[in-house]
């Protein structure tokens, strides 16, 4: 029992340093996983409530409105996205995203998803 003793002062030091590292990581990656939610919201709110038969340009046009209406002023859909109309409206949204991180180290997110008119509007 004479032994032990409280952590030190270099292993709070690094428990410190770890835990700023872990909160940057957060924070970095935080901002671009909430807009690909919303992202994924309002595609997926616009093949519900959108006609069966909307044009892909059209389909684009709406969903980029949306975006402008919730802040996403830097995506826009054709960058993050294409819309095909085969057998209903189906769109593959595939982007990446470069954020600088620490000194030249970037993180880099990647996001993918297909969505289908008709599986949405039948859930």
């Amino acid at each position: 029992m004479r032994h032990q003793q409280g952590a030190s002062y270099i292993a709070i030091l690094i428990a410190i340093i770890g835990l700023a590292f872990m909160a940057k990581i957060a924070i970095a990656v935080w901002g671009p996983y909430l807009d690909d939610r919303l992202i994924d919201k309002q595609i997926e709110t616009q093949l519900k409530d959108g006609p069966k038969n909307l044009s892909p340009a059209k389909f684009a046009e709406e969903v980029d409105k949306r975006l402008q209406m919730n802040n996403i002023r830097d995506l826009k859909f054709k960058d993050v996205a294409q819309a095909t109309n085969v057998d209903g409206l189906q769109v593959k949204k595939d982007y990446e995203i470069r954020k600088p991180f620490l000194l030249n180290i970037d993180i880099v997110l990647k996001f993918e998803k297909s969505f289908d008119q008709s599986s949405v509007q039948a859930k």
